[in-house]
């Protein structure tokens, strides 16, 4: 019986990536086909710092002051209009997500794994040969890829994490010898990270929301 459920469990997270992979590079391949034809493009790697800023909807406040940090590495693609300044940036990412909540004084750690897809608008003020400065905003597109079971929490069922969440990137940063970025992104998310149903006073079932903004340190190699 065991053996047959991991089987059927293997299967569902199976298909489920294969077709978040296949929604990511219909993403990437609009976004190439968009690009004109003098467009400059870079490829590099890019990692940085994920640190949390959780909040709840709909529950009592639970959040834990001190929220556990994470990280993102992966490969990035940028994009330049010579003597315009706009572009673009394209990134897929692992990010690696860890949130802790605290019930009746006990704390629950959950770290949430996503494979991500930042697409960025950039307008790019160069100073020099050497260095110049850039804005850059733009959705990102995250698919969750590990457990979106989060059961070791109060007296209920756990919260049921979304498959996917819609965000929205604001940022800045630095590019140093045309090669070195150092960028802040913070990431707004526009859909919910998880819900979970609680009783209220009354002892009525209502729908409590998660959500997970992220504040981002990155750094960025381009070829």
């Amino acid at each position: 019986m065991y053996a047959n459920s991991f089987t059927n469990h293997l299967k569902d997270t199976t298909v489920r990536m294969r077709k978040n992979f296949l929604s990511m590079a219909v993403i990437v391949a609009a976004f190439a086909f968009a690009l004109p034809s003098q467009a400059q493009v870079k490829f590099g790697v890019k990692a940085g710092l994920n640190v949390n800023n959780v909040s709840l909807k709909n529950v009592y406040d639970n959040i834990d002051e001190k929220n556990r940090n994470g990280f993102f590495a992966g490969l990035t693609a940028d994009v330049t209009i010579p003597l315009v300044g706009l572009g673009a940036d394209v990134s897929l990412l692992y990010d690696n997500r860890c949130v802790g909540l605290t019930d009746e004084g006990e704390r629950h750690n959950k770290t949430l794994h996503y494979i991500s897809l930042p697409i960025n608008a950039k307008y790019t003020i160069g100073f020099s040969s050497l260095a110049s400065v850039y804005l850059a905003t733009g959705p990102q597109f995250s698919w969750n890829v590990g457990d979106r079971n989060w059961k070791d929490w109060g007296d209920t069922d756990g919260w049921a994490l979304k498959k996917s969440v819609f965000s929205w990137n604001v940022g800045l940063g630095a590019t140093v010898l045309k090669h070195f970025r150092v960028g802040y992104n913070y990431n707004i998310g526009l859909g919910n990270t998880g819900e979970v149903t609680v009783l209220d006073t009354a002892g009525n079932a209502i729908k409590g929301k998660l959500k997970n903004n992220v504040h981002q340190i990155s750094l960025t190699y381009l070829l």
